[in-house]
This record gives structure tokens, sequence and C-alpha cells, in this order.
């Protein structure tokens, strides 16, 4: 009889059409740690949007859907799980703090104090911090240090990304998990927890863009420096797609979203001049055809537009041009055919679809596509998180503030983000 693993890791996306649920065993210890996918689970949802939660009840269903194939594919049963967070209410902002060295050498309490005051900034009563990501030091104004500890100085500057989240939305996320019957571990910004799974230290280190094409929002995180720099959420995105293709070819929504699935392109150069599609007959119309060069010409109209503003919002961060390593595009609309091209042409840089697959182990198959990007980043991150202790990456506030800040905890927190 086979003994249950002990050292699991369990993870919920909760997209606009789709709930993604993956469990994980955690396999050898601090930087040689693998992330085993031992099950997937994926269920239709239309209680979430732009990861706003508009149905409580549809969403606590998809949710209990698909954690429970997950837990039958794994032959385990968990209770807690990783939970991404995106949409236009997340925000990002630098901060900086400073403090005074005591002693003259910098030891990590010095390090947590400083850590501190960058993250205590007034938020306003409706929001709260999600993330709080030390970016970079300057002890004595000399600036590019990244690891301060047992440097002589007497004062210590600190750089931190914040990321905070409108507070009703997570709190309405929790609500569902809990009523599926599970516990959420912590929520993780989707942006960070896909570039776990996608990105190489050496695009994270000369500067990329991750572009994640979803249904119902876009997201686009900036990283440089092995840092995340910038983040940001677009409104147009997959649903837009298509809504186009409805209009265009007079279809419902569910043909129009399977005539995007089969047929679909970005780049109509692709597309033979002689192919044809049969579109859904209805009573006034009867049978039809049409060019599959047309489904194209309307994706691309629409896609390109998307990557436009995902563009404009790169060049808004400062980031136009510097981003050595290119662009990686995720989510769902990373898998239409053409969409590389259709990228490049409108970035002017290096594009690639960013497939996970690195650290992962298992069934790696269930989540090697585009679309589980973000699924398969937190159970990355909860592996990160079960090795190196807990506190990581987290925002809230309190006495334990050294403790939130010391340690290898910390130490991996800059290392990755």
């Amino acid at each position: 009889m086979s003994v249950a693993p002990t050292r699991l890791v369990a993870a919920l996306d909760l997209g606009t059409t789709k709930v993604g649920a993956a469990i994980a065993e955690v396999q050898g210890e601090s930087r040689t740690a693998t992330t085993r996918i031992l099950g997937v689970g994926v269920e239709r949802c239309a209680g979430v949007r732009r990861g706003v939660v508009r149905g409580i009840e549809e969403t606590t269903r998809a949710i209990q859907k698909a954690m429970k194939d997950a837990e039958r594919m794994a032959g385990v049963e968990v209770g807690s799980v990783y939970c991404g967070i995106a949409g236009e209410h997340v925000a990002g902002l630098t901060s900086t703090g400073v403090v005074s060295v005591t002693g003259g050498e910098i030891r990590t309490g010095d390090v947590a104090r400083v850590n501190d005051v960058a993250s205590s900034v007034p938020l306003g009563k409706d929001h709260e911090l999600l993330h709080a990501i030390p970016q970079d030091y300057l002890v004595d104004m000399q600036a590019g240090i990244s690891e301060p500890i047992g440097m002589t100085g007497s004062r210590l500057d600190a750089q931190v990304y914040l990321v905070t989240v409108l507070s009703s939305v997570p709190q309405n996320l929790r609500k569902c998990v809990e009523g599926a019957g599970y516990h959420v571990a912590e929520f993780v910004l989707e942006p960070l927890a896909a570039s776990l799974a996608v990105l190489t230290p050496d695009e994270r280190e000369l500067g990329c863009a991750v572009v994640e094409l979803g249904g119902g929002s876009t997201n686009v995180a900036i990283f440089q420096g092995g840092k995340i720099r910038h983040t940001g959420s677009l409104l147009i995105s997959g649903g837009h797609v298509t809504n186009d293709i409805v209009h265009g070819l007079q279809v419902t929504q569910q043909d129009a979203e399977r005539l995007k699935e089969r047929h679909g392109a970005a780049w109509e150069p692709l597309v033979p001049e002689s192919d044809l599609i049969q579109l859904p007959g209805t009573p006034g119309q009867g049978a039809r055809n049409a060019h599959r060069q047309v489904l194209a010409h309307i994706m691309r109209m629409r896609l390109q537009e998307t990557l436009e503003f995902a563009l404009d919002e790169v060049t808004r961060a400062g980031y136009h041009q510097r981003l050595p390593a290119g662009v990686v595009l995720t989510g769902g609309g990373a898998q239409v055919p053409g969409i590389v091209e259709l990228a490049r042409e409108v970035f002017a840089m290096p594009v690639r679809v960013g497939k996970p697959g690195q650290g992962l182990a298992g069934l790696t198959d269930s989540v090697e596509a585009p679309k589980f990007a973000v699924l398969a980043g937190l159970t990355i991150y909860g592996t990160k998180q079960l090795v190196h202790g807990a506190g990581f990456g987290a925002g809230k506030r309190g006495s334990q503030a050294v403790e939130k800040w010391v340690g290898p905890v910390r130490k991996w927190l800059q290392d990755f983000f």
C-alpha cells in the first residue's frame, strides 16, 4: 500500500472563464526542491469577472468541483490553497525607507526595520497590502546592493515594491474558497506566480515583460535586475475577441468561442486563402460557410489592439526599448496560432510563448499549456513557501516585523522577485 505524500501544495486560479486547481508534492530541500504535479482539475465558471467575484454560489461550486477533480486524480485530500489574484483593482508602487545603522555593521534587524519603514505607507481604508518585495538597498548612499547584511555603514536605504488590492476582493474570494471547504493559505499576484513558471533567471535579470492574455483582463508585469519593477492590468481581453466574432460572423457566444479555439488565428498570412469553415446554421440563414481568413482578420484586429495597449503600459512604466529579453506571452490568448508573429510586429522585440515546465515534475503535461502558467506558478510559489517557511511575500503588518523579513524567506524573495 502506497503512503500518501505529506508535503502537499494546492493552488487555485480563479479566471473569468474557468477555475483551475492543482495539487503537487514538494520533493527535495531548499534550492533543489522540485514541484511534482499530482492532480489537476478544471471547471468552467461564470462567477468571476476580471478577478472580482460576481456570483458567490457559482464560484463556490466551480472551486469545489475543480478541487475535488484534482484530489481524485492525486489520490489525496488538502485543506489549504494558494489562490491567485489579479485585475484592475491591483496597484503597485515603489516605496523607500531609511534607518540609522546601530553598531556600524548592518545586521538582520536593521534590514528588517528599513523594510518595515518602506512598507509602512498609508494605503487608504479600502485597500490592503498584498506583497512587499524588496528591490534595492543603499548603504551610505551607495546604490546597487542586494545583500547588505554584514556591510559597514551608518545609513541604510531600501526600495520596496508594494502591491495593494481592494480589500473587498480578497474577502469575497476567501468566502468562496471557504464555502467550498478549503482555507486560503495566501493570495498571490498572478503575474508573479506566472513568472515563476515561465521565466528563466537570465530573462528576469536582463529585463522582460510578461503579458498574460486572459479571458477577462490582460495583465502586464515587468522584470529587470531579477526583480519585479511594474505591474498593470488592462480591461481589454480575450472576451472582446469572442464578442467581435459574434458580431462579425453573426453566431452565438458559445459558437464564437468554439470557432476561436478550433479555427482561430492571429496572423492572416498563416491561413491559406482556400480554407473555409462551416458556420452554425440559423433558422433564418441555414447552413453557411466563411473564409477562415475572415475569422483570422477579426481576431487579429482585436489582438493587435490588445498588444498595443500592453505596449503602452510598458512605455508608461519607462521600459520601452529597455527589455533585452523581450516579451513572454501567457494565458489562453497565447495559444492562438500566429500570436508570436503579431506580437513581434507590435513590440518590435523578441517574443516567445511561456510554457510551464521548469522546476516541475510528475504530471507536467497537465499544466504545460500557456493558459496554466498561473496555476503552475502558484504550486511553485507554494513549494518555496513550504521549503523556506511561512511569511514569504506577506504584506501583513504587525509586531513581527523582524520575523517577516529575516532568514532564507527574505533572501529567496530577493533572489526571485
